[in-house]
């Protein structure tokens, strides 16, 4: 029995559907006496470019076991499947127990676009808050410019009622 890795990049507007598939070709794999040994789903990436109008493809990996003359059936089968738009057999000495290389990638991407989702909520808290500080100043300041022209208004007005009692006193 041969070992080969099989990569396949699914139509990107039936990554919805992927889980029906990836049944669906299990059940084609066991079907042709192959075993799966290991299956990933990476999900949407883009592509380096493009194949039939699509910048982006779901892809699958599976590393599988079996003959290799059955290998002709499963690939005529799905060559003509209109959900896939690339798919690729590789022949491997062994399977590495490791997540491949591209399922990594993907979550750290994912990993990485959390943190800058954190980062942005996290600044956007901070300019509220600084928003905030500067209105309260600003209100602070405000209470404190009317409050003292009120006491400037009530000296003005002590001031002008001493100078008419004092005219008042000079008139009599």
């Amino acid at each position: 029995m041969k070992k080969y890795e099989a990569v396949i990049i699914l139509n990107p507007n039936l990554s919805s559907k992927a889980d029906v598939f990836i049944k669906d070709f299990k059940k084609l794999i066991k079907s042709n006496s192959f075993e799966i040994l290991k299956s990933e789903d990476i999900g949407r990436r883009q592509l380096s470019y493009s194949i039939n109008n699509h910048n982006k493809g779901h892809y699958l990996l599976f590393n599988i076991e079996g003959d290799a003359s059955k290998l002709v059936e499963i690939e005529n089968k799905i060559k003509y499947d209109e959900s896939i738009i690339r798919h690729l057999f590789i022949s491997v000495k062994e399977h590495s127990g490791k997540d491949s290389q591209l399922l990594l990638d993907s979550k750290n991407k994912k990993n990485d676009a959390d943190d800058l989702k954190e980062k942005e909520v996290e600044s956007k808290a901070e300019k509220d808050n600084s928003a905030e500080e500067i209105k309260s100043k600003s209100d602070e300041k405000i209470k404190d410019d009317t409050e003292e022209v009120s006491i400037n208004e009530d000296e003005e007005k002590v001031d002008s009622n001493q100078e008419n009692d004092s005219k008042e006193d000079e008139d009599e």
